[in-house]
Parts: structure tokens; C-alpha cells; sequence
């Protein structure tokens, strides 16, 4: 019988494990290599200084400070009668009046926007045609004009009549007492609402991809279906911030109904202004606040109602203030418990 050689001794590892063959052994680390380098642990990176972002930080910094200081120590502005009027009931009429000014005119207005932007882009040439001279012709008239235009409107016709066309009248309307204050404010405030609206849904339209439409189109759905499910949902992901930035507006724009003999908020506070004239600067300044917590309000629904339609196109919804609180709340006990060591 031939003998067999005896396989050769495995080389091991300075641990003393077995290599596995075709590879060679490892070499001890001496310490030499580049990231043993004394040259380079020597070394730190440094960040890059933004001395000019500090500097224009600390001014932003001096010119709140001195303008809250102006705000709480001037006596100009007599803090003490602001807060007499503040929640004045005469005052918080006026806010009411405001309130379901903006709110039927924010319903109404998008209600015809929607209405507008479809016909904009049916392709029907009289209702888009009647839409773009509709669109054109509010946006290009001041607010001011189109109330104070309503306003006078029974002058020019006295009664309002639905019949045939140069033929008889089956129903008519006495236009002096259908036009009411608040009747000639929401309509006004309305029709130059759904102007803007209009332009606002047809971009938010416009920005479905043009796969949706011919998938659902496919699929064999009705246009109504097609319309209510498929592509206003997606367009309200751009229609919202936009129709929010409207509803600001209006809510300001209603300060304009003064003028229609309507004692809005902004009307309330310039007739008291004309009655006590001492106390003008303290009542501009109920009515700046009261303006910022109603716009501050519409933010806030802004912010919740964008979350909502951003499902599906974004990966991790923005966290809402009370989600953020304990996201720091959180990150806070942690940090001190490191430093405990715990």
C-alpha cells in the first residue's frame, strides 16, 4: 500500500483560529497604517463660521427687544383701555357680524369658484367664454367698487323679475328689501371670492397627472365619479395652502363692509374711535389682535387639513405642536438621563 502524506499544518491567526485556505494570513497591526497616522489624529476638522448669520442674528435680536419694549412701555398706547375694550360686548357684536360675514362668503365663494374653474375647462366655448370674461372682469374691479356698486344697486333697478326673455315676468322681487346690509356684504364679498377661487381650483385641477384622468377614464368611470373621487382629491393637496392665503385675505376684506353701512368689527371700532376720540389708538389695536387670532385660527385649520389630504404622497406626516411638545419633552429626559449616567 503507497503511503499518504499527511495534510499540512493549517496556519493560524494570532487568536489562534484557523484561516480558511486561499487566504492569506493576517498581518499584526503595527500601527503605521493611515489611520494610526499621529500627523492626522493631530488634526481637526473645524466648521465652517458664518459670521455674517450671527451678526444679523443679534440685530433681528436688538430690534425685537426694543420694539417689545416700545410696545410695553410707551403710554401712547394705554394698555389699561385696551383692556377695557378688549371683550367689550359691543365689540364682540362686531366680531360675530364678521365671523358669518367671512364664513358665507368663504362658502359661497368656493362654491362658485369650484363652478367657474369647470366651466373654464369644459369644452364648451359659451361656458368658458362667459367664465373667462367673469374671472377677467372681478379680478380687474376693486372690491371697494363691486360693494359700493351693490350697494347703490336698487337705484338702477328697483325690482327684480324671472319671466321670459323680453316677455312676461312670472315672479317679481322688490330689490330694496331683499338687499339688505349683510345680504349686499356676502354678495359682494362672494362674487369677487369666486373669481379668485376659480383660478385657485383650476391650478389645483390642472396638477392631477394627466394618468389619473386617463386611467379613470379607462377604468369607464362616469365624468361626475371621476371628478368627486379621482382628481379633486388629489388637487386639494395644492388648491388648500392656496385657498387658505384667499381666506385670509377675506377675513381681512370684510373690514370693507364699513362701507355698506354693515358695523362689522373694524365698523364697530371706527364708530366707537368717533365717539370716545381719546381712546382711537387703543381701539385699532383690539381690532389688530382680534384679526390676528381669527387669521391665526384659519392657519391652524390650514395646518391640520393639509396633513390630512398629504396622506399617500408623503412618506412620514409632519408632526402636529402637540406631537413636536413631546418629541422634546422626550428628547430632553433622555439627554438628561445620559448625563446622569443612568
Amino acid at each position: 500500500m503507497p503511503e499518504t502524506s499527511a495534510p499540512p499544518d493549517e496556519p493560524v491567526t494570532a487568536d489562534s483560529s484557523p484561516v480558511p485556505p486561499g487566504r492569506p494570513p493576517a498581518r499584526p497591526d503595527t500601527g503605521s497604517g493611515p489611520a494610526h497616522d499621529p500627523r492626522l489624529a493631530a488634526e481637526r476638522v473645524l466648521p465652517l463660521r458664518h459670521p455674517w448669520r450671527w451678526v444679523l442674528t443679534a440685530v433681528v435680536v436688538v430690534l425685537a427687544a426694543q420694539f417689545a419694549h416700545g410696545l410695553v412701555s410707551n403710554p401712547f398706547y394705554q394698555w389699561d383701555r385696551f383692556a377695557y375694550w378688549f371683550f367689550r360686548p359691543v365689540v364682540l357684536d362686531g366680531l360675530v357680524i364678521t365671523l358669518e360675514v367671512a364664513a358665507l362668503s368663504a362658502v359661497a365663494g368656493l362654491i362658485g369658484g369650484v363652478v367657474l374653474a369647470l366651466c373654464r375647462l369644459s369644452p364648451n366655448p359659451v361656458l368658458r367664454s362667459a367664465s373667462w370674461v367673469y374671472i377677467w372682469l372681478l379680478r380687474s374691479v376693486p372690491l371697494i367698487v363691486v360693494l359700493l356698486f351693490l350697494y347703490n344697486f336698487s337705484a338702477l333697478y328697483r325690482t327684480l323679475s324671472l319671466g321670459v326673455p323680453f316677455g312676461p315676468a312670472f315672479f317679481r322681487f322688490d330689490e330694496s328689501r331683499l338687499a339688505t346690509d349683510m345680504v349686499v356684504a356676502v354678495v359682494g364679498l362672494s362674487l369677487n371670492e369666486a373669481a379668485y377661487a376659480a383660478e385657485v381650483v383650476r391650478s389645483g385641477v390642472l396638477s392631477v397627472d394627466q394618468g389619473q384622468h386617463e386611467a379613470a377614464s379607462a377604468l369607464g368611470l362616469p365624468r361626475g365619479f371621476q371628478f368627486r373621487r379621482i382628481v379633486f382629491p388629489q388637487a386639494l393637496r395644492v388648491i388648500v395652502p392656496t385657498y387658505v392665503n384667499q381666506l385670509i385675505g377675506l377675513v381681512k376684506s370684510t373690514s370693507l363692509v364699513f362701507y355698506v353701512s354693515l358695523l362689522d368689527l373694524f365698523g364697530t371700532v371706527q364708530s366707537l374711535g368717533s365717539t370716545y376720540p381719546g381712546d382711537i389708538v387703543p381701539l385699532l389695536l383690539v381690532a389688530t389682535f382680534w384679526y390676528i387670532v381669527l387669521t391665526s385660527a384659519v392657519s391652524v385649520v390650514q395646518f391640520y387639513v393639509e396633513r390630512h389630504y398629504s396622506r399617500g404622497a408623503l412618506r412620514t406626516l409632519p408632526l402636529t405642536p402637540l406631537q413636536k411638545i413631546r418629541s422634546a419633552i422626550r428628547s430632553a429626559r433622555a439627554r438628561i438621563a445620559v448625563g446622569a449616567g443612568i
